[in-house]
């Protein structure tokens, strides 16, 4: 029996139909998983500078010197993810996002498990700081390779009218991450005495990372390429050098970029590691536990917060949205410390469940509006570059300059001040970016006409 060519033609629509549904779950999940991962991994040290990090590799030092230490090996994986963005950018817009994101996991699993296994300073002397400071980097440069190439694989699969959604969806590898590794140390301190967590539970959870690895391996190889990044292979339009020619043509939206995110991260690891070592100081005096719980609260929040950003910002518009979640944060501060300072247990703990929600009005919408300010052939190195350039002025020195501020004025409300000006400088930077909510971002035509 024949088939009616039209009813043959509608059945291959429909099978086309279904496998690009499966492709775009398969690729919001993997982008999600795989985020979730690295991310377990970068905040588990954030966590172990803060708690356990100066008695292991520094402990010859005073306490505020101790931290200062602990928080500039904190900083130095910031500085080296640009270096990772560059490099990753570079690949990621020649061979494509699958591959590439395939070896960032895999250096970013590895190196955390080397640090599970880090001799302490009392067996190593200074060379326990130094390996640990490599590591650091390694992490970093994993992480600045990670974050583009995510977002680009759930964003450029999706449902183009629903971007600001697609792309929240790997953003949520920082809550999970942050619940996952917080979480874990967290019972690794329950379980143990003090001791046994600054000699090795605090391990553990490093080397668990091996196991997280394999999971995430397994589903990014389940994957296809992007649609958009295959259209412009089938075009022949790859550069030779995506990151050399998104530095030159379109240096403004890096930077703007950027600078947009000051308000988002700055405050993030200020609430999320710098707290950490805040609360549990002489003056404070709140148990680890105590303060551990109330960021995992925080972060439980922003889990479901990110994706509703995320979506809502296909409705607004991400400029507005973003720009709201900014202004926000820059009052929030002054209010959050209030809050800490305030000597009432409930009143500190509520502080710290709500800490991200301005961060997450920020960073549901984030994606998006930095990946859509780049063409096809450059958004992996150009979105990536801004995205991980704030590392070094905004998350990276953010501990440092808090612990220096609170030594220096002796009130977090220095720190508030700190926040508010970071919430100003992206409001100016963010209003000077171009909103490309509504624009065809598969078109490289579309970015030469707005040049134009």
């Amino acid at each position: 029996m024949t088939l009616d060519p039209a009813h043959a033609e509608r059945s291959q629509q429909l099978a086309q139909t279904a496998e690009r549904s499966r492709q775009i779950r398969k690729a919001a999940i993997a982008s999600t998983v795989g985020t979730t991962i690295e991310w377990y991994d970068y905040f588990l040290y954030g966590t172990a500078a803060a708690l356990v990090f100066p008695q292991v590799f520094f402990p010859n030092s005073s306490d505020y010197v101790g931290t200062l230490e602990s928080f500039a090996t904190y900083f130095v994986g910031f500085a080296a993810r640009p270096i990772g963005a560059a490099i990753f950018g570079h690949w990621g817009d020649r061979i494509g996002r699958k591959a590439t994101l395939i070896i960032t996991l895999l250096i970013m699993g590895l190196s955390t498990t080397l640090i599970g296994v880090l001799p302490s300073a009392s067996t190593w002397g200074s060379a326990a700081a130094v390996v640990l400071i490599l590591l650091r980097v390694l992490q970093g440069i994993a992480v600045g390779g990670e974050w583009s190439g995510s977002v680009l694989l759930s964003m450029e699969w999706g449902d183009q009218k629903k971007r600001g959604l697609m792309g929240s969806w790997p953003q949520l590898g920082v809550a999970t991450g942050l619940i996952l590794g917080t979480g874990f140390l967290t019972l690794m301190s329950i379980w143990t005495t003090d001791a046994q967590f600054t000699s090795w539970g605090w391990r553990i959870p490093f080397l668990a990372s091996l196991v997280l690895v394999a999971v995430g391996l397994y589903i990014r190889l389940q994957i296809l390429e992007t649609p958009m990044f295959a259209e412009i292979v089938a075009k022949q339009r790859i550069k030779k050098a995506p990151v050399m020619d998104v530095i030159r043509n379109h240096p403004k939206e890096i930077v703007l970029s950027a600078l947009a995110r000051m308000s988002e991260q700055m405050p993030f690891y200020v609430v999320t590691a710098f707290v950490l070592s805040y609360l549990t100081d002489d003056a404070h005096g709140y148990s680890n536990n105590f303060v551990l719980i109330g960021t995992l609260v925080a972060a439980a929040i922003e889990f479901f917060l990110v994706p509703f950003f995320g979506n809502l910002s296909d409705t607004v518009g991400r400029k507005r949205l973003y720009m709201t979640g900014a202004a926000v944060m820059g009052v929030w501060g002054f209010v959050y410390f209030a809050m800490l300072d305030s000597g009432v247990a409930w009143l500190v703990f509520i502080a710290l469940a709500l800490g991200l929600i301005p961060h997450a009005m920020q960073y549901g919408p984030q994606a998006s509006l930095i990946a859509e300010s780049f063409p096809t052939s450059m958004r992996y190195g150009g979105a990536g570059l801004g995205y991980q350039l704030a590392s070094v002025v905004a998350g990276g020195p953010a501990a440092l300059i808090a612990t220096y501020l609170i030594h220096q004025f002796g009130t977090g409300y220095a720190v508030s001040a700190y926040i508010a000006v970071s919430a100003i400088i992206t409001l100016a930077a963010c209003a000077a970016l171009k909103d490309y909510s509504r624009a065809d971002i598969s078109d490289d035509q579309t970015y030469a006409r707005v040049r134009a």
